[in-house]
């Protein structure tokens, strides 16, 4: 081939004057057919083998804070060492159970709490107003006034033969009510007010003569008085409670069951009732008791807690929903027939609960392959929908949250956010791989979930809900989320940590990867990429390395190393080896954004 200048032998003469006419021909060099791919917005983690342009097959400390741009996530906050906590739960402040102690804001609340005991083990912390409840000791404690704190149960327990129950008529404020008349017979001759107790029937029944009318007039409630030292102890008016151990005849055994408090002091209660005589229960022992039913998982839904069990309770089998009474945490068995009454509901369908929430003005209880939605009521006729779908999984109780009116749960299929209607999978980004034992909490529009794999590897990912957007984190094993305000903390390996760092100690800089997928996949013929060039900002102190792997080989080939000097735009062209397929990874320490990839392909041979 000649060269410009240069003689042609057949012309004699230069070869940038010939025009061919001598007869020589020489190849032509066609141009490599380019192609140039730029990916300007980073949609981020996908795990799966296919992926979309922008996504990214693996990833560690990356966010969508900077969307459409790549960025490391924020630094976070170590806000104190906490060793032995039982649970927590946010508030105005943060509060939390810590062996065996309460404690709101940092502060103990032991000095408050003489009378209580808070036993070891998990606990579920749930706020009703400015009561901070705590299940499944049934302790409640007041936010605002700390002297008022207690069990929300509450068992007395009378010996009769030291201490005889009194049994008697009364009026409904306890006072007494004294019978003139006892008899089958109807009486002659009463006067205004009197009382006859009509024994003709087999059901005796209470009468009150009315003079104006002239005639008997059946009472239609009638009380009686239980006199015994201690025996209303820790009750109240309209409590609902348990009447067990009274001893006698057919009307004072009948007492024992469900009762409703008309009147209460520490040594009497009213209850209805009725009997012929004054009597005494001198045997055995006289229980009064206000309980709370034992719970698998309790949320907080219009001035009520509602709670679920599934097993085995107080000696029988359940599978129940409970409502305590309407602004009373301490009533679930509270049945006076009116709309502000205790509930529950038996259901049919099979299988453990597997967790609790509230969306908008319902409770939620989960089961794995449904969940039970409750339709609260204000005249009390609650009503129970029940969903055939995908539930939570078990064991992945605390993945429950609600964040921006929707609620997001790890389900056995992936994570699912339910809006009300049917719940949808927004989890597939995860590829085929399986996890178990999620925790996750919400803040600033993005839901944080930490999970295990099948290989017992914690992994904590973040969904952004406003952008639909998934990023992984890193190897945080949260075992809580709370929020205050702005901030998500989270509780690891005993020590409380925040993930934005605007409370506690800051971090160093953060160390973040991003891998792509595999590149040119799917392209025909022997394509491959001739250049990539990455356009970035780096502050001083940070650093990029770029690495690649050719033809899923296994090894990670350095390729290239920027230092930050301040905010400056980088341009990293990188000239990989021709090969058929290729993978590359980002990693990096300290503040970056990416702005763009551009990939150069050209067009090789099929051989």
């Amino acid at each position: 081939m000649h060269a410009t200048g240069r003689i042609c032998r057949r012309a004699k003469r230069r070869i940038s004057d010939c025009r061919g006419g001598c007869g020589v021909f020489y190849p032509k060099l066609t141009e490599q057919r380019q192609q140039t791919l730029t990916t300007e917005a980073f949609l981020g983690y996908d795990h799966n083998l296919k992926l979309s342009d922008g996504e990214f097959y693996d990833m560690e400390n990356l966010t969508s804070d900077s969307y459409p741009l790549l960025a490391p996530r924020a630094r976070r906050g170590t806000a104190q060492a906490l060793s032995g906590v039982q649970a927590i739960c946010a508030r105005d402040a943060l509060c939390w159970v810590q062996n065996q102690v309460l404690y709101i804001n940092g502060a103990s609340m032991e000095a408050y709490m003489p009378s209580v005991n808070i036993k070891a083990g998990e606990k579920q912390l749930v706020s009703m107003g400015a009561y901070l409840c705590i299940f499944p000791d049934g302790i409640y404690f007041n936010t605002e006034k700390y002297s008022d704190n207690g069990y929300m149960g509450q068992e007395n327990v009378i010996d009769a033969e030291s201490e005889n129950v009194e049994i008697s008529l009364c009026l409904a404020d306890g006072s007494a009510l004294t019978v003139s008349y006892a008899q089958a017979a109807q009486p002659e001759s009463p006067s205004n007010g009197q009382y006859w107790l009509d024994t003709s029937g087999k059901l005796h029944t209470l009468k009150q003569w009315a003079e104006a009318s002239g005639q008997w007039v059946s009472v239609p409630t009638v009380y009686l008085k239980l006199s015994a030292n201690g025996i209303g102890r820790g009750f109240k008016q309209y409590d609902g409670i348990q009447l067990s151990g009274l001893a006698g005849n057919e009307q004072i055994e009948k007492l024992n069951g469900s009762q409703i408090l008309y009147a209460v002091d520490e040594s009497y209660i009213v209850i209805v009732g009725l009997v012929d005589e004054t009597a005494k229960v001198t045997s055995g022992t006289v229980k009064t008791a206000r309980r709370v039913p034992s719970m698998d998982f309790v949320t907080e839904c219009g001035n009520r807690l509602w709670g679920c069990k599934y097993g085995v309770a107080d000696g029988e089998t359940a599978n129940e929903i409970y409502c305590c009474k309407l602004g009373d945490f301490k009533n679930w068995a509270c049945y006076q027939g009116v709309a502000t009454d205790s509930w529950r509901a038996s259901c049919g369908t099979d299988g453990k609960w597997t967790g609790a929430a509230t969306l908008a003005d319902s409770p939620v209880f989960f089961k794995e392959d449904c969940f039970h939605r409750v339709y609260p009521s204000a005249t009390g006729a609650h009503q129970v929908v029940v969903q055939k779908c995908a539930g939570v999984q078990n064991g992945s109780s605390k993945s429950l949250v609600v964040v921006d009116d929707r609620l997001y749960y790890k389900s056995r299929m992936g994570v699912c956010v339910y809006d009300g209607s049917l719940p949808q999978e927004i989890g597939s980004c995860f590829g085929t791989g399986l996890y178990y034992n999620a925790v996750a909490g919400g803040v600033r529009g993005k839901y944080f979930i930490s999970m295990e794999d099948e290989a017992h590897h914690w992994t904590l990912f973040v969904y952004d809900t406003r952008k639909g957007l998934w990023h992984k984190e890193d190897s945080v094993h949260a075992e809580d989320f709370a929020r205050v305000d702005d901030e998500l903390y989270f509780l690891e390996n005993g020590t409380l940590k925040t993930v934005y760092g605007s409370v506690g100690t800051l971090e160093g800089a953060v160390e973040w990867m991003a891998e792509t997928g595999i590149m040119t996949y799917g392209l025909v013929g022997k394509k491959y990429v001739s250049r990539i060039n990455l356009r970035m900002q780096l502050l001083r102190g940070s650093s990029v390395d770029f690495w690649v792997q050719y033809d899923s080989d296994g090894v990670w080939r350095h390729c290239g190393h920027i230092e930050g000097r301040g905010l400056r735009t980088f341009l990293l062209p990188v000239r990989p080896a021709r090969c058929d397929h290729l993978k590359f990874r980002l990693t990096g320490k300290g503040e970056m954004k990416l702005f763009s990839l551009a990939r150069v392909l050209e067009g090789g041979s099929d051989v």
